[in-house]
């Protein structure tokens, strides 16, 4: 840890799998066409989340592995430094935006901060023909300033501005948790 950085752990293993489990509960009832659905990650954490939420909706809700793709999408560091000023979106080229027209969209991420990156992808996929889009984030900060909004969010966490929230997702972690840390003043 940094000098001054103050770290919580709010979501060990086991209460993050269930956090997953109560998203998968709380979308199979709203997937109707399961072949027309896909399960869309925004990378890089909402697609292992993706993938998580596509075998909990198979293995315990008896619907059939939904189709799974992925969206590039970068605007801030983990540590919410701007990167990109204009969210950038990464086009995955004409087989993905095929893939998408006319589908119902499951769109999976790790947190709603702002918006930015989850308007950015929502603009994608109405572009691209989506017939319509549900949004399932793991954590939701709640002050979102854009007009977007989670319609499946695993936790709802009402936190103050300059404190992170941090998802650890496997691979990119070794283990899955959600923290909330506190950057350094020099940091901030």
């Amino acid at each position: 840890m940094m000098d001054g950085e103050r770290r919580f752990r709010l979501y060990d293993a086991a209460a993050t799998e269930a956090l997953l489990d109560g998203m998968a509960r709380a979308l199979a009832p709203r997937i109707h066409e399961p072949a027309a659905t896909l399960l869309i990650g925004i990378r890089r954490r909402g697609a292992p989340l993706a993938d998580a939420l596509g075998a909990r909706l198979a293995a315990r809700h008896a619907l059939p592995r939904l189709r799974r793709l992925d969206l590039h999408i970068k605007r801030y560091a983990d540590d919410l430094r701007l990167l990109h000023p204009d969210t950038q979106l990464t086009e995955q080229g004409p087989d993905v935006a095929a893939a998408v027209h006319g589908r119902d969209v499951v769109l999976v991420d790790d947190v709603l901060y702002q918006g930015h990156s989850l308007l950015r992808a929502v603009r994608w996929l109405v572009d691209a023909g989506a017939r319509s889009i549900r949004t399932a984030l793991l954590v939701d900060r709640a002050i979102a300033a854009l007009p977007v909004h989670a319609d499946v969010a695993g936790a709802t966490l009402r936190i103050p501005d300059d404190a992170v929230v941090e998802c650890n997702v496997p691979p990119f972690e070794p283990e899955l948790a959600i923290d909330l840390w506190f950057p350094p003043p020099a940091a901030r």
